[in-house]
């Protein structure tokens, strides 16, 4: 099996950072700047994402087992987790599925729940850039402010564009992340509970974790705990940076 692209910096007490659709190892590089004090920490690509493999299967049981592998690989046999978004699903889904392993869970702005399609303007953005036609990064820039994808989103998802001696391509795997996008919208569990500390990081102003699915989240997390971050939507860590880190570091502190 291919191994996910990774990094590890610090000593300590073990944390893993997982980044969110569209994403790579370097989202959440604030909290890692500010962990990595404390903590050695581990920052991941997830399948059909940054510099790791690509796949043409997208789902949680599988992206669990990638990051079990990894672990494994890496002879650690429990750390904190902690995830965003679709990164918090996976973390979620490695919790549920192997429970030994996860020390601590911290869940940021998602929650295990089914999700109605909510990337179809994005999608519709991507996949209508003429990628080979490009001449530059400030023409794909106008192409997504045509498709009225406002300018922060814009810069994120370009982030994924890589140019090239013959001119541009995607880091990520667009097609399949498409392809598999009702996999990763999905949410596959029923039964299963992680019964350790979990933090549940909400932004305020998010529509991705909603009072309809509190009992959801207890029932697979009986122990968990919320926080809400006021004036932030679901980029909350970069919204809000210094609040976000704090939650999270006081949260990994009294989990000893």
């Amino acid at each position: 099996m291919s191994m996910l692209n990774h990094q590890i910096q610090g000593e300590g007490p073990k944390v893993l950072l997982i980044h969110g659709l569209f994403g790579d190892k370097a989202n959440l590089n604030g909290l890692a700047k500010t962990l990595v004090q404390d903590y050695q920490v581990i920052q991941v690509d997830l399948r059909n994402h940054g510099e790791s493999f690509w796949s043409n299967q997208m789902n949680y049981h599988l992206m669990a087992a990638d990051v079990a592998q990894l672990l494994s690989h890496l002879k650690i046999k429990q750390l904190h987790v902690v995830g965003h978004s679709m990164g918090g699903k996976t973390a979620m889904a490695l919790a549920l599925t192997q429970p030994q392993l996860v020390q601590s869970l911290t869940v940021v702005d998602i929650s295990p729940v089914r999700y109605e399609h909510k990337h179809t303007k994005v999608f519709d953005a991507l996949c209508s850039l003429p990628i080979k036609q490009l001449d530059s990064r400030n023409q794909a820039i106008a192409h997504m402010q045509q498709q009225q994808i406002d300018i922060g989103t814009t810069q994120f998802l370009l982030k994924n564009l890589k140019k090239e001696q013959d001119g541009y391509r995607w880091r990520m795997n667009l097609d399949v992340i498409e392809q598999q996008y009702q996999q990763i919208a999905d949410w596959p569990f029923s039964d299963e509970t992680y019964s350790g500390p979990t933090l549940f990081i909400k932004g305020e102003l998010s529509e991705y974790m909603l009072p309809q699915h509190q009992q959801q989240v207890v029932n697979h997390f009986p122990n968990a705990k919320a926080k809400v971050i006021n004036g932030t939507g679901h980029w909350l860590h970069a919204e809000k940076p210094k609040i976000f880190h704090k939650l999270v570091g006081d949260f990994l502190t009294n989990c000893y």
